[in-house]
């Protein structure tokens, strides 16, 4: 989906870190706790595993609370009809709260550019939120790889420019969130062409899928997960959307982020999802989504350099 994201160098100083961080907090929704629903709570191992409860840091323990950063990508993350966050990963992190024994409280940041500031700020505990790994990425902080992604194009319905690769998008105009790895991708392809790609930065990803609803944008380079359910589930004013299914680049891990200086934290998420995978909850959830495909079998951490280089 999004995702994505290859948000800051490293080396960056910290001064940086806290700037990005707080320029991005007007932007925030305010913090919402995570229910599991009937279809959640009653999934086998999303229960009460004390000894993970245990294993979090003495921080979390005491004040209950595990504060959660995410963004809008469907159906990754979004808001229903309600208001309310739903999604794949509201539906882990409400298992995840009932596993470890503590309210999630889930915070949209307003755009994926800011979630790696807001972990390295320490404003928020983790991010759950499809998350791009990458070896830049895990130099910054732990990247819990929690399920499989890959990207493609998007374009209006019927694909009316005959987009069938990345060489097609030369000469175009497209559409990508600011700071995320499938922009990275369009910028590297455009080096390429003998006419650039004319690239539209937008911060957040519902207002890239309206840009090429409404023709401002010829396609969009996107998650595929994100892409596939976008184009069953239409949503927004314009012309319906299509993902190009046939191109599926870049496969990887979409991960969730914590501190290096929190491997507490990190080890009892990682549990707590594996149980999660033994006991068939994630993939009912993940099936639930219509993304049963993209499962991972077992949960890993910072594993990018596993996956194979396109």
């Amino acid at each position: 989906m999004m995702r994505i994201q290859k948000i800051l160098k490293a080396g960056v100083a910290g001064a940086m870190v806290t700037l990005i961080a707080a320029s991005a907090h007007a932007a925030e929704s305010a913090a919402e706790t995570m229910t599991a629903g009937a279809d959640v709570a009653k999934l086998p191992g999303v229960v009460l595993t004390q000894k993970l409860a245990d294993g979090l840091p003495s921080s979390i323990r005491s004040s209950g609370v595990l504060k959660v950063a995410t963004d809008l990508t469907p159906p990754i993350s979004f808001h229903g009809e309600d208001g309310k966050l739903i999604g794949i990963d509201a539906d882990i992190a409400a298992a995840l709260g009932v596993i470890l024994g503590v309210d999630v409280q889930m915070t949209d940041v307003g755009a994926g550019a800011a979630i790696v500031p807001s972990i390295l700020a320490k404003r928020f505990d983790i991010s759950i939120s499809g998350i791009n790994d990458d070896p830049e990425l895990e130099k910054q902080v732990d990247v819990i790889d929690y399920m499989y992604d890959a990207t493609t194009i998007m374009t209006i319905k019927d694909n009316p420019l005959a987009i069938k690769g990345m060489e097609d998008l030369c000469g175009k105009k497209v559409a990508v969130p600011v700071g995320t790895f499938q922009a990275k991708m369009v910028e590297a392809a455009s080096a390429k062409c003998a006419t650039p790609v004319s690239i539209m930065s937008i911060p957040k990803m519902p207002d890239v899928l309206q840009a090429v609803r409404t023709g401002r944008a010829d396609a969009t380079v996107n998650g595929y997960a994100t892409s596939v359910y976008t184009t069953e589930h239409q949503t927004g004013n314009g012309k319906g959307l299509q993902a190009l299914p046939d191109i599926r680049l870049a496969v990887g891990y979409l991960g969730m982020l914590t501190a290096k200086d929190n491997p507490q934290l990190r080890d009892s998420v990682v549990a707590a999802l594996q149980q999660m995978v033994e006991s068939g909850a994630y993939e009912t959830i993940m099936k639930k989504w219509s993304l049963g495909p993209l499962a991972v079998k077992t949960v890993k951490v910072n594993d990018v350099a596993s996956m194979p280089a396109d």
